[in-house]
């Protein structure tokens, strides 16, 4: 889609540094640098002022990348693009069936209101939970990594979703400022809630993170 449109060598394109490596490598691909922006904290998607703050004359498109069942702001992102000029692109998530997306918002709901220590995803209308991701309270990095451990210790299958933002990967290094890209790479743990989990799966979730409490280590 970007060598259709005319993007190539010499041009820019806006990307989030929190996911994929493989759309940096595409904007790569097709010739032009990729320009990493911050993301909200809230929707793990693009924000749009960091976007539009990231726009130079070089700037050629904004690659929008919709994340763990959360919907960027897309409209705000459009209203960059046309003041600037600027291809916007989305990169959406594989569609689940309605019955399978009520069942994953049924399940993230439980974990809502019975979870303790950990701060759950917004609830805001259209979340589909692709992933339900939380926020490990802490000392960022250490705390989220050995809380995983305990959790998985206990037979809950949880991931870290972005170990590595792509900024800080070798093949893409910049020197940028993404606070909020940094923090969620440390911070965000995704906890099952596909439809085959039985209710007796979600009390063994909820009984392994709240053992924990969130806070493993002390602050200093």
């Amino acid at each position: 889609m970007l060598r259709a449109a005319g993007v190539g060598l010499g041009d820019e394109v806006v990307v989030p540094a929190f996911g994929n490596v493989e759309v940096a490598e595409a904007v790569a691909m097709a010739g032009a640098l990729p320009v990493f922006a911050d993301i909200d904290p809230a929707t793990y998607c693009l924000d749009p002022a960091a976007a539009e703050a990231a726009v130079t004359s070089r700037t050629a498109a904004v690659v929008v990348v919709h994340r763990f069942g959360r919907l960027a702001d897309i409209a705000r992102l459009h209203g960059v693009g046309q003041r600037h000029g600027l291809l916007v692109l989305e990169q959406g998530e594989s569609e689940a069936p309605y019955d399978e997306i009520a069942q994953r918002r049924e399940r993230a709901a439980y974990l809502d209101t019975k979870l303790r220590g950990v701060r759950t995803p917004d609830d805001s209308d259209g979340h589909t939970y692709q992933q339900y991701v939380v926020r490990v309270p802490g000392n960022g990095r250490p705390d989220r990594d050995a809380f995983a451990r305990a959790v998985r210790a206990k037979g809950v299958d949880c991931r870290v979703p972005v170990k590595t933002p792509v900024h800080r990967l070798p093949e893409f290094r910049r020197c940028v400022s993404l606070p909020e890209t940094e923090r969620a790479s440390d911070e965000t743990l995704a906890l099952p809630v596909h439809a085959s989990l039985t209710k007796r799966d979600m009390q063994r979730i909820v009984s392994a993170c709240n053992a924990l409490g969130g806070l493993l280590q002390p602050a200093f």
